[in-house]
């Protein structure tokens, strides 16, 4: 039986315009780091897929490291003045396991859509099984320009040996390439860039739906009015993704759970999937 756990990794807080581009082009960038308005307490999602086939993470969450002084680097203008983060020791992602009655070891299969910290926070509790990663994700989070794009490669656990994503020509809506987890390919990596260059989603199919979207949007609103976030490097390549999924949520009823939307944990529990209605049109989410 297939079932999928959210699993909330403490809090983050963002300046408004990086949930929201308020403008173009650098403006983008400096809304992010002086705007007065900030974000409520955002969660940070994981999510457990618990296959026939095996366990599927995706994403690991945060770490309670992020408190401890120098965690951050000091001189970076995003931690210093655009992000404030909330998460204990228990809230980190081997502990949830662990009270899920799921050893980390037992996890078969990790993917994490991107390599911002809030999502491969919690590497260091999964010291067993694949992890996949974009090979672009990976090249641009190292060295001195991923610590200027506010990549932190330096905390990663030193053991850490990801294999990298390797898609096929396997469509999957408006989706032409994706990635199958499982032998029956119910569960696949789809990607999506926009947030990152190189930034992938999970798709679990099946009569219903689920698109584990990781940052694709801050949420489901944000989607269905095709409004990009202030991190996006390209708003055309986040809006074309971003299409994908709405025709996606068209062809197939669809749950679309994003990273930091407070209520994707609900529409898990209630399945409560995308209307599309016939001129095109997304309305808000209703129980199926």
């Amino acid at each position: 039986m297939l079932k999928i756990h959210p699993i909330r990794t403490g809090f983050v807080q963002v300046r408004q315009p990086q949930r929201e581009a308020r403008n173009e082009g650098f403006r983008r960038v400096t809304d992010m780091l002086f705007d007065e308005q900030w974000t409520e307490w955002l969660p940070i999602y994981t999510w457990l897929i618990e296959h026939e086939e095996g366990l599927i993470l995706v994403d690991t969450g945060e770490t309670a490291r992020v408190h401890e002084r120098g965690y951050h680097p000091a001189w970076h203008p995003f931690y210093r003045r655009a992000s404030r983060f909330s998460v204990h020791p228990d809230e980190e992602i081997g502990p949830q396991l662990r009270a899920l009655g799921v050893a980390p070891r037992d996890v078969g299969q990790v993917v994490l859509t991107h390599l911002h910290t809030d999502h491969a926070g919690g590497l260091a509790h999964l010291t067993h099984g694949r992890c996949w990663v974009s090979q672009g994700e990976w090249r641009r989070a190292l060295g001195l320009g991923g610590r200027l794009q506010g990549y932190l490669p330096h905390r990663w656990p030193k053991w850490w040996q990801p294999e990298f994503i390797r898609f096929e020509k396997r469509t999957l809506g408006r989706f032409e390439q994706s990635m199958p987890l499982t032998r029956r390919g119910d569960v696949l990596i789809v990607p999506t860039p926009g947030h990152t260059p190189h930034h992938v989603s999970v798709v679990v199919t099946g009569s219903l739906s689920f698109f584990l979207a990781g940052d694709t949007s801050y949420n489901q609103e944000l989607l269905i009015e095709r409004k990009v976030d202030g991190v996006s490097p390209s708003e055309d390549v986040s809006r074309a993704a971003m299409e994908r999924i709405l025709q996606l949520a068209q062809e197939r009823p669809l749950v679309y759970l994003p990273s930091h939307d407070s209520h994707s944990a609900e529409r898990l529990q209630q399945e409560a999937q995308m209307q599309v209605e016939p001129q095109g049109q997304y309305s808000h989410p209703i129980c199926v």
